[in-house]
């Protein structure tokens, strides 16, 4: 282990002071004798076959990583560390830390083998005798026999030849590692989101399916499957598997044999169809997770009865877990309950109702149980479980079903005040865990006669009935997927109408403030007035200071401000210039971003104005009259271009939100990666430059010296492809609020290095085994290598600095599909979180979350493509979508927005979104009374009675961001931006 590893000092300095500070000023709830201690020793050997302890614990917790061979030392005003010189290497990182008050010093001891560390255990030794006392050592007594080697039996042979006592300092370190900070709470969130998608995703549906089969399956090969499926992208995405593991290996339990304990074993039985009692534990970042579910197929009344008392029993628990509680009055909450509801099966209830999790999957110091002396303090993540064993089942056709248990647990976080948080909310009531399998033989009962006599000859024929298994309404599953995803769906859609509704509600009406067009004022008084010749001479004058032209109008100079001034030209006939000036006024048609609402439309205004002069020069003239307007001709296109130039720069500041000041890191070691492009480029040329992580953002420095600061708490996806049938390999981050550099403000922010040629030279090659092409092929290989294990290390060090606050994520390039977001034809690529291109420019980027449903057009098989439009959450904002996706890839992309919870529809036609989403705006509450998106639907027959005509003219509606589209050339489309819509999310709807 080497400088490669980095170490979160400030996690390292907080929770090492919070150590110290118990030892000096212990809780007399929790210290446990802790202050009685003199010194404090941590000895950890080859770790090899240990799966959990409290030294390796302690060593996460400190360090972020554990270190085999290490022996720390904790004296009273000093640590001293013996390990190999890597891990000295790797730990002398801490240094760097603050030395306050209350703060240890830090000696390191490299391990000297030629005297097998004599020497060394001799000095710390002494340290130890020399720290308080001298008398008494703090140890973890259950860990003092887990490693054997010789370099941890070498010290405890020197401290048997010292007159040390021991003490267990066990409970105490429960206490101080238990509470949870916000990094931990969230890597635990993590590691619960993986277990219930393992579970939700993989275990439920292969128990639904071989019961379904009436598959022969044994518990052992099921749990080896579930646990394989953690790599499995289908199930589990958007994690780092490198830092993904299984806390126990997956237990499956049927047919009568149960141990409701989380060391049990799977064993070689096939799956019984009774009481399926299934648990399992993911690990991330090596804080625990669990998570336990009983499935009852056709269970009895009694079975029912007893398992929502079960249910309840939790919801109890939960109720009394709070900061402070002792947990041993926790249980016995738990028990007085249970003497309330069926007192009679209190003895065949688990013997405890739970225990502390973290860094190890069980903490013995913190049970909740009858003899447990613990408190729950306030953010202690708990796995809440309890059980029933040795059900009887009287009415069970053989031996296997003659038995059942219960059992069920979650993953908990406790609170303040208020019943403790579930991390694992998978539903799990009786309706949704019930499987209910109707045998078709009972249907056939009720048939006719005929049709009965004909069932009974088939089914001697075929012996029994076919089985089909369905979960009680909401957990229904057929056979095919399809059914599965139209399920699901009709779920979802169910949902979708009253969330809506919900959701406008609480916003309120959202009515948008009309933009005024500022009345501008050229002169305040007419002595401001310029009193040069030619406004003497009653010639066109133009004003650069204020920008304003004076007209000569009726023998009176008139001043008219720049921004009056549509358009101006001036044309030559015969002897005569012309200079015409055409001015904006009410009802004109008018550009985007040009005109506007004017504060007193009921005035009088000129529409356009022409003067001639002769270009005829009289004897004694300078130059032909006609000059005056050739020259006001000019410089009002001159003004005109700087103005129009400033207010564009003032429009794009107008929405920017202010962001912190980035604080520089001044660590040497700070995250970089050199020689990146961005986009888009901060000049017309495209320029390098560095990309540097600092304390609360990055900072992009090209070569000439510009600068772009993104904070971390203003980036709402970052975004890592590597370089994988690409060209190129990027880091994108899609932000929150616009920021501003090259006089524009963008969303979407990327820096890319290339891997290859972009373009090729087709006459430079020569033979196809050409040593040049050989060794070009094999130094792109070897860069492309090189460049993403770079970019991966420098993500990889940006989450450790950034405690997980920005999480890179990354496209899934085989759950990747065809269309067209913009003029061309892209690979879009799903992520946990997003629908992205970003190799192509400008970016698309789609958040899921903000999606309300998606819907198909032009679904028809005799067509190779159909288009797939995105209607946002907010409805204001307008749709996007995205064309000529191929229609063999549309059960594909179905599959993927049902796995996403996206509710999705199609249709044979195109609809006019602008229409429907103004309807809806315009009278959401009838709307919703009407069937909402209900109409959508293709069994609704309503699919298109919104859309009467496309053609049709409709009143102006303008979603957020949307821009006049009468006045933009071939590169505008990507110019623009609006706050409220995400990249690429411009220019997409068609009207």
């Amino acid at each position: 282990m080497g400088s490669s590893y980095k170490l979160d000092k400030d996690a390292f300095a907080r929770r090492l002071k919070r150590l110290y500070d118990m030892w000096k000023e212990p809780d007399e709830k929790c210290e446990g004798g802790f202050k009685n201690m003199d010194s404090f020793a941590v000895l950890v050997g080859n770790t090899e076959d240990v799966v959990y302890c409290k030294s390796s614990a302690l060593q996460i917790w400190l360090f972020g990583y554990e270190l085999a061979d290490c022996v720390m030392l904790f004296a009273e005003n000093e640590v001293h560390f013996l390990a190999s010189k890597k891990k000295i290497e790797f730990l002398s990182q801490i240094a760097a830390v603050k030395n306050e008050e209350g703060m240890p010093t830090f000696k390191f001891h490299p391990r000297d083998k030629s005297d097998e560390d004599k020497a060394n255990f001799k000095t710390l030794i002494n340290i130890m005798k020399g720290s308080k006392q001298g008398k008494t050592v703090g140890m973890f007594v259950k860990d003092k026999d887990m490693f054997n080697d010789s370099f941890i039996k070498g010290f405890k042979n020197s401290m048997k030849s010292e007159d040390f006592a021991i003490l267990d300092v066990s409970t105490t370190l429960s206490y101080i590692m238990g509470p949870k900070d916000e990094s931990e709470l969230n890597t635990t969130r993590k590691a619960c989101q993986v277990s219930c998608d393992l579970y939700n995703k993989y275990l439920k549906d292969q128990i639904m399916d071989i019961i379904d089969s009436e598959k022969k399956v044994r518990h052992s090969k099921l749990s080896e499957s579930t646990e394989a499926a953690m790599s499995d992208k289908k199930y589990i995405s958007g994690y780092d598997v490198n830092y993904l593991d299984m806390c126990y290996p997956p237990i499956i339990q049927s047919g009568g044999n149960y141990a409701l304990k989380f060391s049990a074993e799977s064993d070689k039985n096939t799956l019984h169809f009774g009481a399926i009692i299934c648990s399992l534990g993911a690990k991330y970042r090596h804080y625990c997770s669990n998570i336990t579910r009983t499935l009852l197929v056709n269970p009895s009344d009694e079975m029912k009865d007893l398992y929502e008392i079960v249910i309840d029993l939790q919801e109890e628990v939960l109720k009394h877990l709070v900061h402070g509680a002792k947990l041993s009055e926790v249980y016995e909450a738990g028990v007085k309950f249970i003497k309330e509801k069926k007192p009679q099966m209190l003895d065949k209830f688990t013997k405890n109702f739970g225990f502390a999790m973290g860094l190890e999957f069980r903490d013995s110091a913190l049970i909740i149980g009858p003899k447990s002396t613990g408190y729950a303090k306030k953010n202690m993540i708990f796995n809440v479980n309890m059980g029933i064993q040795d059900i009887s089942n009287p009415k069970g056709a053989d031996k296997t079903d003659k038995t059942h248990a219960i059992f069920v647990g979650d993953t908990v976080v406790v609170n303040e005040s208020g019943p403790a948080t579930v991390y694992t909310n998978i539903k799990k009531k009786i309706k949704h865990i019930g499987i209910f399998i109707k045998e078709d033989d009972e249907d056939e009962e009720e048939e006719s006669d005929k049709e009965d006599k004909t069932a009974e000859v088939q089914k001697e024929l075929l012996g029994r009935g076919k089985r089909t298994t369905v979960l009680d309404n909401k957990l229904r599953l057929e056979s095919s997927s399809e059914e599965k995803r139209k399920q699901h769906q009709k779920e979802l859609a169910a949902a979708l109408n009253e969330n809506a509704r919900q959701r406008l509600a609480e916003q309120g009406s959202g009515q948008q403030v009309e933009k005024v067009r500022k009345s501008t004022v050229s002169y305040k008084n007419a002595s401001q007035m310029p009193q040069e010749n030619e406004v003497k001479e009653l010639k066109i004058y133009v004003d650069r200071k204020y920008e304003t032209v004076l007209l000569p109008i009726f023998g009176l100079s008139v001043p008219f401000h720049i921004s009056t001034i549509k358009n101006i030209s001036q044309s030559v006939e015969g002897d005569y210039t012309y200079l015409r000036i055409n001015f904006f006024h009410p009802g004109a048609t008018v550009g985007r971003n040009e005109g506007g609402v004017y504060s007193q439309p009921d005035a009088t205004f000129v529409k356009e104005m022409s003067y001639r002069s002769t270009n005829v020069k009289e004897q004694g003239e300078i130059s032909a009259p006609s000059s005056n307007l050739s020259t006001a001709f000019r410089l009002i296109k001159e003004v005109q271009k700087k103005f129009k130039n400033r207010e564009a720069e003032e429009r794009e500041k107008e929405d920017l939100v202010k962001q912190d000041t980035l604080v520089i890191s001044t660590n040497k070691g700070n995250p970089k990666l050199k020689d990146l492009y961005i986009r888009p480029n901060i000049v017309s040329k495209r320029i390098t430059g560095v990309l540097e992580a600092h304390t609360n953002g990055f900072r992009y420095t090209s070569v000439r010296g510009d600068k772009v600061d993104i904070l971390y708490n203003n980036i709402k996806h970052a975004l890592f492809q590597p370089c994988d049938n690409e060209m190129i390999i990027l880091l994108h981050f899609h932000l929150k609020h616009a920021i501003m550099f090259g006089k524009k403000k963008h969303i979407d922010v990327q820096f890319y290095t290339e891997v290859g040629e972009i373009t090729t030279d087709l006459g430079k090659h020569q033979h196809m085994h050409d040593r040049d092409d050989l060794a070009g092929e094999q130094a792109e290989r070897e860069l492309r290598h090189k460049l993403k294990s770079a970019f991966k290390s420098f993500c990889d060090k940006v989450d450790a600095l950034t405690k997980q606050e920005v999480d890179f994520d990354t496209p899934y390039r085989d759950l990747g599909f065809p269309g067209a977001p913009f003029r061309s034809t892209v690979l879009l690529q799903p992520t946990s979180g997003c629908l992205v291109n970003l190799t192509e420019w400008p970016p698309f980027v789609i958040t899921l979350e903000d999606v309300e449903l998606v819907h198909f057009e032009r679904v028809q098989f005799h067509l190779k493509n159909f288009d797939m439009v995105f209607v946002f959450k907010d409805y204001r904002r307008r749709v996007v979508m995205v064309n000529a996706i191929p229609m063999n890839m549309l059960d594909h992309v179905k599959e993927w927005l049902n796995s996403c919870d996206i509710r999705y529809t199609e249709g044979i036609q195109s609809l006019n979104w602008t229409k429907i989403m103004k309807t809806i705006v315009d009278d959401s509450e009838n709307f919703f009374e009407s069937g909402g998106w209900s109409f959508l639907d293709p069994e609704s027959g309503t699919e298109g009675e919104d859309e009467s005509a496309e053609d049709e003219e409709d009143e102006v509606y303008k979603p957020s961001g949307e821009e006049s589209v009468e006045e933009s050339d071939s590169d505008s489309d990507y110019s623009e931006y609006s706050e409220d819509s995400d990249s690429g999310e411009e220019g997409t709807l068609n009207f």
